[in-house]
């Protein structure tokens, strides 16, 4: 399965199905819905009938990114630094 990249998650659906949460977490297939069924998924998981799904904001706070992009002006700033 293709990692989805941080813009596909943003601008994603507001849940992901259990396998990309789980290969964005680089968690196999049969640990992940083993640690889904015994509530010990690293974030919240919503069961649907047979199916798991991840919030993705839940998945992006987890990889402490946030949920909107940076503005155009941090991005410049943070570009324009150079290392010493």
């Amino acid at each position: 399965m293709r990692i989805p990249s941080i813009t596909q998650l943003r601008s994603g659906p507001p849940s992901v199905d259990l396998m990309t949460a789980a290969a964005v977490l680089r968690i196999g297939r049969t640990k992940a819905y083993d640690l889904a069924k015994r509530g010990e998924f690293p974030v919240a998981v919503i069961r649907i009938g047979d199916s798991y799904r991840v919030p993705t904001a839940a998945l992006l706070t987890l990889l402490g990114i946030s949920e909107q992009p940076p503005a155009p002006a941090e991005v410049r700033a943070s570009s324009s630094r150079t290392a010493v």
